[in-house]
């Protein structure tokens, strides 16, 4: 079953927010003290150490290419394993992520990304691996990622012959994202669909995890056929499908689609 989605779902504007309860007196004065001047802090999107910090869309787009191949970066996050959004959105002059390294045998709960961003150039084929999915056309490919938004992250397809090639099922229609975005590399040795529906993880099986909403729920990848062609968007238990940005709109599909699983 598959149906146009018309309006933002409540899963997608909500917002939470938490204090650390663990801070001293002082500190808690502190924070409180920069809050009220308007200063915001962070460690930027992800969680970790990045050797030799890089800032601007040309050094993130430089790294993505020279000193980023597939199996070394990772994102950190402690018992989330996907990267933290800034508490500011600042699209395209937010500095880049930070990683850490893992060894490739023990990938993180979402996985080895690679950074792009929107008006950046596109990884190689062998950066990229092949696309888990083409397009109607046959030739052109699809891959799986998932785009940074302001406070939360969200599953998405790209597509290299797009511009912006990342759109995003979000508010009820086909989101060009222009800003930061994360392209999953398919790995068929440890990953694989899985058919579902309902929003139901099927049973024994562990998701790969493709980003969480603002209140924190975890967000995963799915695929579904529109019109004969397998277009990846998200979905989660709370959504109860998958939802999929396609022909402008984003469609959600109650039944038989795929979430895509660790083989392990």
């Amino acid at each position: 079953m598959v149906s146009r989605r018309r309006s933002v779902s409540s899963s997608s504007s909500s917002s939470s927010s938490s204090s650390d309860s663990g801070k001293s007196g002082k500190s808690h004065k502190k924070d409180k003290k920069s809050k009220k001047h308007g200063k915001t802090s962070g460690s930027g999107f992800f969680g970790g150490a990045l050797g030799g910090a890089l800032s601007g869309s040309a050094a993130h787009a430089a790294s993505s290419h020279q000193g980023s191949s597939y199996g070394a970066p990772t994102m950190s996050m402690p018992g989330h394993g996907f990267p933290v959004a800034a508490h500011d959105f600042k699209g395209d002059s937010a500095p880049p992520p930070e990683y850490s390294s893992r060894p490739a045998q023990m990938p993180p709960p979402s996985g080895y990304r690679i950074p792009l961003n929107w008006d950046g150039p596109f990884p190689d084929p062998t950066t990229a691996r092949p696309a888990p999915f083409v397009d109607s056309d046959g030739r052109n490919p699809i891959f799986v990622g998932s785009a940074l938004m302001g406070k939360s992250v969200h599953p998405c397809k790209i597509s290299p012959m797009l511009q912006p090639p990342c759109r995003v099922p979000y508010g009820g229609g086909e989101m060009e994202h222009k800003g930061r975005y994360d392209l999953l590399p398919f790995d068929p040795a440890t990953m694989e669909w899985v058919r579902t529906g309902q929003g139901r993880i099927p049973p024994g099986r562990r998701p790969v995890e493709g980003g969480y909403e603002e209140d924190g729920h975890k967000l995963y990848h799915a695929a579904a056929n529109m019109n004969g062609v397998m277009v990846p968007g998200k979905t989660a238990e709370r959504l109860g499908g998958a939802h999929i940005p396609y022909g402008g709109g984003e469609h959600v599909v109650r039944d038989n689609y795929d979430i895509l699983c660790w083989k392990f």
